[in-house]
């Protein structure tokens, strides 16, 4: 059981929660900003993206602790430090990271007016919910907690390695409305999920006729489902297990469907709202699928030694053993190979934006959105917002931003957002257009990277294009 957190621990190493793109949400300068909002303004005639480069995405975070609170250099012992962080989270607090690559990206303006996009790009996602009574059993035992339940049902924990292909259109229907609507298809290379589980340990005083403690595991129900893991068992090393799970990229693994929606509406030629959810979908995990079921109840009582006479020459008794095989009787972990289905992370995404400055294009209304409607203008300022669906409950953030437009080639979007993380996240994109190639860069929570270890949360993305103009 533990290869499979060896194999998630290690593609974790080769990308670094959020999935919360506000840095490139609602800039039209971004191809990729259709990834976001389907619905979103587009300015281009048409676009690709270079292969392998037109988009990296990298987050990873933790809502409780950073690395700093536990490996500073401090007089203080690593281990008060330890036990501090313990004090300090509770199990609502999880660990995450995504990692994203685009492999292709394109798209164009058919005759219609229509712009149809697509492409291909592979994700990694990862959640683990913090155990804190687990964690305090481990760290502590239980010798100052007699007779309290410690709640294995704290476990709780997900992650996904998948290829998505994916295709859209977007539509400017009015000179106020543009829609959108983008198809996916799910291709999963290796998955797991722990929700939901039960199951309490506790210490009691017994009647003392065999020890004075009794420890008890009561109402274990626990389930541990994975798809694309048991057949890695069979593999010899690392390079064979890697290649066998790339090779599930192309349509090879768990498939699964999914479909996004978004929409942009200018209220005025200065305000606009937008919205879009992403990830309305499912993957079927028909293929290579294992659930591991722990359930039932168990006293321990101690442990009665016998001890042969020395002349009779007689080896104790396998006590370890007797054990390990009573507590496989009462709490057993049956291996079921049975069909399940998984939605994806829903993830909603809402704007409210108030353009003002230099008006672009002329002094009046321009043929720059989406060819028809609206004044554009170099500066805006708004709010956004953002959530995803985890395994107890949305996950939220909030987000003031302002864009600012230098030139025809060159333009910057600052924002501060304050999420499960942190309350003062500050970030900074830039975006530029040189000739026909587009580039653009954006990283946030730039007020810790004097000491990244302080910062619980660290966002890094870019991309590369070549984008067409309207002529």
């Amino acid at each position: 059981m533990r290869n499979i957190f060896i194999c998630i621990a290690v593609i974790w190493t080769t990308g670094l929660f959020s999935q919360n793109k506000q840095l490139i949400y609602g800039v039209k300068e971004i191809p990729q900003s259709l990834l976001v909002n389907p619905g979103g303004i587009v300015e281009q005639k048409y676009h690709f993206g270079i292969p392998f480069l037109s988009q990296f995405h990298i987050n990873g975070g933790s809502s409780g602790v950073s690395v700093y609170d536990i490996f500073q250099e401090s007089d203080s012992d690593i281990n008060d430090r330890i036990s501090s962080a313990l004090n300090e989270m509770d199990n609502k607090d999880f660990f995450t990271s995504t990692q994203q690559l685009e492999l292709i990206n394109f798209g164009w303006r058919a005759k219609n007016e229509i712009y149809f996009s697509g492409g291909v790009y592979q994700e990694f996602d990862f959640i683990l919910y913090f155990p804190k009574d687990l964690a305090v059993l481990t760290w502590e035992g239980n010798q100052d907690y007699i007779d309290y339940r410690f709640d294995l049902g704290e476990v709780s924990t997900t992650g996904d390695f998948l290829t998505v292909y994916h295709f859209g259109a977007n539509k400017q229907l009015t000179k106020k409305l543009t829609v959108g609507l983008r198809a996916k298809l799910y291709s999963s290379m290796i998955s797991y999920r722990s929700v939901n589980n039960q199951g309490t340990f506790y210490t009691r005083i017994g009647d003392g006729t065999v020890n004075v403690y009794e420890h008890i595991l009561e109402g274990i129900d626990m389930k541990l489902e994975t798809s694309g893991y048991a057949s890695l068992q069979d593999l010899d090393g690392s390079s064979e297990v890697i290649s066998t799970i790339l090779g599930r990229a192309f349509f090879g693994g768990n498939l699964g469907i999914g479909a996004d929606i978004g929409a942009t509406y200018d209220i005025n030629d200065k305000i606009s709202v937008s919205a879009s959810i992403l990830d309305i979908g499912t993957i079927f995990h028909s293929k290579d699928v294992e659930t591991y079921h722990a359930h039932g109840e168990y006293t321990l009582d101690g442990i009665g030694l016998l001890f042969p006479p020395l002349e009779i020459g007689e080896p104790a008794p396998p006590y370890w053993d007797d054990l390990e095989d009573e507590f496989e009787n009462e709490i057993p972990i049956d291996t079921i190979n049975q069909s399940y289905s998984q939605m994806r992370p829903l993830k909603m995404n809402a704007g409210l934006s108030y353009s003002f400055g230099k008006i672009l294009g002329g002094a009046g209304e321009c043929d720059c959105r989406n060819r028809g409607g609206g004044i554009d203008r170099d500066q805006n300022a708004g709010v956004q917002l953002y959530s995803i669906f985890r395994p107890k409950g949305p996950q939220m953030a909030g987000t003031l931003y302002y864009y600012r437009r230098f030139t025809d080639y060159i333009s910057a979007k600052a924002t501060y957002t304050v999420d499960s993380y942190s309350n003062s996240n500050v970030g900074l994109g830039f975006v530029a257009d040189i000739g026909k190639f587009n580039l653009y860069i954006a990283a946030d929570n730039l007020l810790k990277y004097g000491n990244l270890a302080k910062a619980k949360s660290v966002s890094l993305q870019f991309g590369f294009n070549i984008k067409v103009g309207e002529e």
